[in-house]
């Protein structure tokens, strides 16, 4: 299309003419708040520009005031309510930078309706909040933290949001720690949102009695020390930690409690012949499934960048065990149980854009950026091809599973989007600027070929242009920066330059050009540079975890 096309399309593209006509009388609003933040795409070929308006569309969609509150975030489809374990936490956190006010709404609703003795709610819906299990994946502190940091720290909202995790973390202590283990237990699957998952075969769905307190004592198994609760607390209380001395206490008692649970974890629920984790059933047995715990866990930051690696070379990157043509599977493709089929609600086999939504802090949280395109490029191919936003996606086939209008998959798509080819702000303080391009791996069609991406921050407008021979940014509609392809260069909000990433398997040399400088640079795959005073200074050099077969 030539730079001066595809720059001319995205500043003439009208989000709201894109969208199409909208439903409900909240939905203006929403739609103001998007494009205040002059967010848009472009893509020069194929479909993925398309489905990437239709997503938003459908976002609005999933957008939607309860019982005469703020608009706040619904699951979508099937499902209707707004979940603790992904609509309340990794959803809102994706939304936060995209529509602020909705997600802090969401994160607010929670700690309103909140019980009297510190159970959150695990959802809200029209008919109010429900407190039959607890259903807890990512750490709600870390999201909310992640929110106050991203958008002036507003510390009103940490004020009212820090107290009510405290009192949620002392109901969990009290309530899911009756083998006085220190991990945080499962009555039923539904605790941990892994429906039909073999992991939870032969035990209740839901707590005894719906009574989120109550362990079935009847069931020959059950209660399971639950790596992935346990990590969650222990996550949790490492953000708490912080929000404390943000509020001017000490930190000291979370961490020491976080480190109480670290040890739990590692003491009960890590098998160091597999280098896995595993529940632990009343037995002390290990209940032997390798399901998607192994990510969640390190999503909650447990373990070191070594420990992260061996994970990703035995599991997360093997294709004999969660790197399917389209990953990450919900139960590894080794196991027999393994079931692939996406038709119905399953954790069982397939992979559903919950995990994949909350993969890449796991691997960002260790600078294992490339491996993570690695699974977002097939994703992406699958999504220009979807008719329809689904929970789950076809690990062989990239075919869209069950349900339609599902939240966490239209996010998934905004978020893979920003942090392939777009303009990403991150609650450090730095804006991120990717010089990559979705690429065509199903059957060699095109999925986006050169990009465009818009976004203003702080009342500035960037414009990033991902062409065949580079990339180039404007800044307030001027020429700003150029700088090859399979890099990400960071800034600060104010747009001063910080560093240079690998982004690409292959080294990426050449010059970069920022407010008039020519700056050379070489870089390697993972490799930070940083930029001081006018020299770079290798702050990471990691190499590349590779895919196995094995």
């Amino acid at each position: 299309m030539g730079e001066r096309a595809l720059l001319h399309k995205l500043r003439t593209l009208r989000t709201e003419e894109r969208v199409g006509p909208l439903g409900k009388p909240s939905d203006g609003a929403v739609l103001d708040e998007w494009l205040g933040a002059g967010i848009r795409f472009a893509a020069s070929e194929g479909r993925l520009e398309d489905v990437y308006y239709r997503a938003l569309r459908t976002l609005f969609d999933c957008i939607v005031p309860l019982a005469g509150e703020a608009p706040t975030l619904q699951e979508g489809g099937v499902y209707l309510g707004c979940w603790l374990e992904s609509t309340g936490t990794i959803n809102a956190e994706l939304l936060s930078r995209f529509l602020p006010r909705v997600s802090e709404a969401t994160y607010r609703s929670f700690a309103a309706h909140q019980r009297e003795d510190g159970l959150l709610p695990y959802k809200i819906t029209e008919q109010g909040p429900a407190f039959r299990q607890i259903q807890l994946v990512t750490p709600l502190a870390r999201s909310v933290w992640n929110h106050y940091m991203l958008h002036g720290r507003d510390r009103a909202f940490l004020a009212r949001m820090y107290p009510a995790m405290a009192r949620y973390d002392g109901w969990l202590a009290a309530n899911r720690d009756t083998r006085g283990t220190g991990c945080v237990e499962a009555f039923g699957a539904y605790d941990t949102g892994h429906d039909l998952s073999p992991r939870f075969w032969h035990v209740p769905d839901a707590p005894h009695l719906g009574d989120a307190s109550r362990c079935d004592p009847d069931s020959p198994v059950l209660p399971f020390l639950a790596p992935d609760l346990t990590a969650n607390v222990y996550c949790q209380r490492l953000y708490l930690a912080r929000m404390a001395e943000e509020l001017g206490e000490s930190g000291e008692a979370w961490r020491a409690k976080a480190q109480t649970s670290l040890d739990s974890l590692m003491r009960h629920c890590y098998d160091e012949r597999d280098a896995f984790f595993y529940d632990r059933d009343r037995h002390d047995r290990f209940v032997r499934v390798q399901s998607d715990v192994l990510l969640r866990v390190l999503a909650c930051e447990v373990g070191d960048r070594a420990f992260f690696d061996e994970a990703l070379r035995r599991y997360l990157l093997n294709t004999r065990k969660f790197f399917a043509k389209y990953p990450f599977t919900s139960i590894a493709l080794d196991d027999p149980r393994f079931d692939p089929f996406s038709s119905y609600n399953s954790w069982a086999g397939p992979s559903n854009y919950l995990s994949l939504i909350r993969a890449p802090h796991a691997f960002e949280h260790h600078g294992r950026h490339v491996e993570l395109t690695w699974a977002m490029q097939p994703i992406l191919s699958s999504f220009a091809r979807a008719e329809r936003f689904a929970q789950a996606v076809g690990p062989w086939t990239g075919e869209e599973g069950f349900t339609k209008a599902y939240s966490p998959a239209i996010l998934c798509m905004l978020d893979f989007v920003e942090r392939l080819c777009g303009v990403l702000p991150t609650p450090d303080g730095e804006l991120w600027f990717t010089g990559l391009a979705p690429d065509a791996r199903d059957h060699g069609a095109e999925v986006a070929a050169e990009t465009a991406y818009a976004r203003t921050v702080d009342g500035v407008a960037f414009e990033l242009l991902n062409l065949r021979g580079g990339s180039e940014v404007y800044r307030g509609g001027e020429p700003w920066m150029a700088f090859p392809s399979g890099v990400r260069v960071i800034t600060d909000r104010r747009g001063m330059l910080r560093g240079v990433l690998g982004m690409s398997a292959r080294p990426a040399e050449g010059t970069l050009i920022w407010e008039g400088r020519t700056i050379p640079f070489a870089v390697q795959g993972n490799e930070l540079l940083r930029y001081d005073d006018g020299q770079w200074r290798r702050e990471r050099e990691i190499g590349l975890v590779y895919p196995t077969y094995e």
